[in-house]
């Protein structure tokens, strides 16, 4: 059944990224609901998962705190590092994007469907309505993921074919996840800090990278408008799971 469910977190991944290849006339628009979709995973998704998961305290800071803030430093240290190489090498830092900071990024998200996948099997080895509410959650925000990993492969200058090797990937990954759950049992204090990690790593790329490109050559009232609806989307799908 868990397999079946992740059927849908598959379409929908390969939907948000169909839907970010079609707009890209309103690039900024694109850019600016993507930094809110990221937003709000972050905020409103995987750092309460990851709170609750990895309860552990470290010199009086939970575990997945200092996990979240450790990817958004390691995430910036990546980041400047190749840009820096890049920049040594006779590129222009300020303007030119380092591909292999796009491909992690959308690395980064294709495990994350791939721990969906894993809630999703591990949910329904609890019971139905448990599996049913994670699933819901799951298939909901995974159109906002492949919007997300298409974006993020393609602003970092990747060829587009690149994107969509990683738009599959992560359509694919829900799929793994889910079968995984009949052979593998995975801690959940792993799986919080990982969940901390990832959400440190994602808040630097949506509000470093994402929302000041949506607004560099459009700082209009609409892209705006759009990374509100994105946070606003992912706090709808978070609390229609919570109910």
């Amino acid at each position: 059944m868990a397999v079946f469910v992740a059927l849908g977190a598959f379409l929908m991944t390969l939907a948000g990224g169909w839907t970010a290849q079609r707009v890209t006339d309103r690039r900024h628009l694109v850019l600016g609901l993507a930094g809110g979709l990221m937003l709000g995973v972050v905020g409103l998704d995987l750092l309460p998962e990851a709170l609750h998961a990895a309860d552990r305290e470290i010199f009086g800071v939970p575990a997945a705190l200092l996990l979240f803030v450790a990817g958004f430093l390691l995430a910036h240290l990546v980041e400047r590092t190749l840009a820096a190489r890049q920049a040594a090498h006779g590129g222009d830092e300020g303007h030119h994007r380092a591909p292999e900071v796009g491909l992690a990024a959308a690395g980064a998200m294709v495990g994350h469907s791939f721990m969906d996948g894993v809630a999703i099997g591990a949910a329904f080895q609890v019971g139905g309505g448990m599996g049913a509410a994670v699933a819901l959650a799951v298939i909901a925000h995974d159109f906002a993921d492949g919007f997300n990993t298409f974006t993020l492969t393609s602003l970092y200058g990747n060829a587009r074919r690149r994107a969509v090797a990683m738009l599959v990937a992560d359509a694919c990954a829900p799929l793994l996840g889910a079968l995984s759950t009949a052979f593998v049992h995975i801690p959940e204090p792993v799986l919080g800090g990982y969940l901390g990690l990832f959400g440190g790593v994602l808040l630097y790329l949506a509000a470093a990278e994402i929302l000041p490109e949506a607004h560099h050559e459009h700082p209009a009232r609409s892209t705006l408008l759009c990374t509100v609806a994105g946070a606003a989307f992912i706090w709808l799908v978070v609390g229609i799971s919570a109910g």
